[in-house]
């Protein structure tokens, strides 16, 4: 194999064309982020949402070595069924393409394909961040460095608890990376509504998050991007008390079974879902779905403000 171009999905090779609101979707939660059967019926709902607020899913991945914007059912349904899916970070992207790997990008890999192909607003669950006991392991999600030089807007719903979110704030903070919480002026902690921690500004509509890309892009300074913090509502966060006796327990096994490195993010995870009997994976699904539906507008707004024909 030779040609190693991006290859677009029909509607999503249309609509840029035609300068309509597309929203960049990432193939990792469908590969390794939700389980089966569910991560396939989700992966469709969350294109579903996209369209149902007036934009088209660009869901991203690689399929045989090909990197492909917009997969079609019949791809997303490889990634989400098949065994031995490669998790895929910008570093992976050109050995995976030259081995013929099938591949689920994460939040790095896809803003940066996103950004690539002209997409300007990205929907996922949550940011990786920086890693409790970072200062000594050194452990850091290459999401933060890959937004720091994507010119993208994410919305997701802050970081996950079991990170260390005010160093990963901080490190945000380092990198030049805007953080603006939607209707909020606290920083979301995924699973829970309110992480603790403060945020600097605040959008009300995604009219105003859609005049922050045009500004920034007229500025022609910054290069980073903008994480659109948005959080569950109260009444659909998993309960407060129960998310910190899990995370609790689930700090207290890790030190136990000596669990570091790479291995830590699923390990907390298996261990939220099994101790709170499937809430927090329900709650993941609400926060995929409630961030694909902002995306979207926010997608078509400043589609409008680019072309007010449209």
């Amino acid at each position: 194999m030779t040609n190693f171009h991006l290859r677009y999905g029909t509607e999503v090779s249309e609509a840029l064309r035609q300068h309509r609101p597309v929203v960049a979707l990432e193939s990792t939660i469908v590969s390794h982020g939700l389980p089966r059967p569910d991560n396939l019926t989700v992966a469709r709902q969350i294109e579903q949402a996209v369209r149902d607020a007036g934009a088209v899913p660009a869901t991203i991945g690689m399929v045989a070595g090909e990197l492909v914007v917009g997969l079609d059912d019949a791809e997303l349904t490889r990634l989400a069924t098949a065994d031995g899916v490669t998790k895929l970070s910008v570093r992976d992207l050109a050995v995976a393409a030259a081995t013929g790997a099938d591949g689920a990008t994460t939040v790095a890999a896809t803003s940066a394909l996103a950004a690539a192909a002209g997409i300007r607003v990205f929907a996922t669950g949550g940011l990786g961040g920086v890693h409790r006991e970072a200062a000594q392991t050194f452990d850091e999600s290459a999401d933060l460095v890959a937004l720091a030089s994507t010119p993208i807007a994410v919305v997701c719903a802050g970081v996950k608890s079991i990170l260390d979110v005010g160093a990963t704030l901080e490190r945000l903070e380092t990198l030049g990376v805007t953080v603006v919480g939607y209707r909020t002026r606290r920083f979301p902690g995924f699973f829970i509504t309110d992480s603790g921690f403060d945020l600097d500004w605040s959008a009300d509509s995604p009219e105003l998050i859609a005049d922050i890309l045009a500004a920034r892009e007229q500025h022609g300074v910054q290069h980073g991007g903008l994480v659109v913090a948005n959080p569950l509502p109260t009444d659909e966060q998993l309960d407060p008390q129960l998310h910190d006796r899990t995370l609790a327990e689930g700090l207290a096994r890790l030190e136990r079974d000596g669990i570091s490195g790479k291995a830590v993010t699923p390990y907390l995870l298996a261990h939220f879902h099994s101790a709170t009997q499937g809430a927090s994976l329900a709650v993941n699904v609400r926060i995929i779905l409630r961030n694909a539906d902002l995306a979207a507008r926010i997608a078509v707004a400043a589609a409008r403000s680019t072309d007010p024909a449209a």
